[in-house]
């Protein structure tokens, strides 16, 4: 039993290591085997990484405005996880914004230059962010972030087991991570993912429905244009359900 723990801890902090630059022990070790663990707490990174974004605007709006407390969290959350998902979102956007068959989209995404479409999407998914969690309020934000950022890695990882890998780079970063999810994977990533929406904004349970279909119909286009997913689309359904999320927080506290 012993030994169970200490591996699939193991894989937590690998999964930690991979996707933020918080600091995690040189015992943790690296293999590819473990890095595929390491994909079933992609959920509980959004813990980490929605606590850590709570924690800097909880301790920021104690002496500054609202809005410069919800810059500082975004900023920090940036630089915590070196803007891994936000990067992917602009080569989604550059390669399908700028390119018309399945090699063109490919090779544009792989292109380490920023383009316009890139640009605007990653301002305008920003911005949105830094809007809405702004007009939520002090009062749900720290809740909001930890769900948010829970809620939209298990949609990126989830997108793994319904459609099948179609980066052409084998040097790609995500690449080690690429196998199918079992059924049981898929549900374990999917309980950690809802875990904090339903433990701490139960009436808020209708985004999951949402966010299925977002998650859904990105995966749907993405079949359709490209045959499957890459490292960047999986980026981009994060940022997306992300986003999408705090718009549905936003909207449903305007009807309460």
């Amino acid at each position: 039993m012993l030994e169970i723990f200490r591996n699939q801890f193991q894989a937590f902090l690998m999964a930690l290591l991979f996707y933020t630059r918080f600091p995690v022990s040189r015992w943790v070790g690296f293999s590819e085997s473990l890095q595929k663990r390491s994909i079933v707490y992609l959920p509980i990174v959004g813990w980490v990484v929605g606590g850590y974004a709570a924690l800097l605007f909880f301790l920021s709006f104690l002496i500054l405005p609202l809005s410069v407390s919800v810059l500082i969290s975004m900023i920090g959350t940036l630089h915590i996880t070196g803007a891994f998902h936000e990067d992917g979102w602009a080569d989604i956007c550059d390669g399908f914004g700028g390119g018309w068959s399945k090699e063109q989209v490919l090779t544009i995404m792989k292109d380490s230059r920023l383009g316009t479409f890139g640009v605007i999407g990653l301002c305008s998914v920003l911005a949105l962010k830094f809007v809405t969690l702004w007009e939520i309020g002090p009062s749900w934000i720290v809740l909001t972030l930890i769900a948010g950022h829970s809620l939209s890695r298990a949609a990126a990882a989830t997108l793994m087991a319904l459609l099948p890998y179609v980066g052409q780079d084998s040097s790609s970063k995500v690449k080690p991570l690429i196998k199918p999810l079992t059924v049981q994977e898929a549900i374990l990533i999917n309980i950690l993912g809802v875990l904090p929406l339903v433990l701490l904004m139960p009436q808020f349970w209708t985004a999951v429905v949402v966010l299925l279909g977002v998650s859904g119909g990105m995966g749907w286009y993405f079949h359709k244009r490209i045959g499957g997913y890459t490292g960047d689309c999986l980026g981009g359904v994060q940022q997306i359900s992300e986003v999408v999320f705090y718009l549905w927080v936003l909207g449903s506290l305007s009807c309460l």
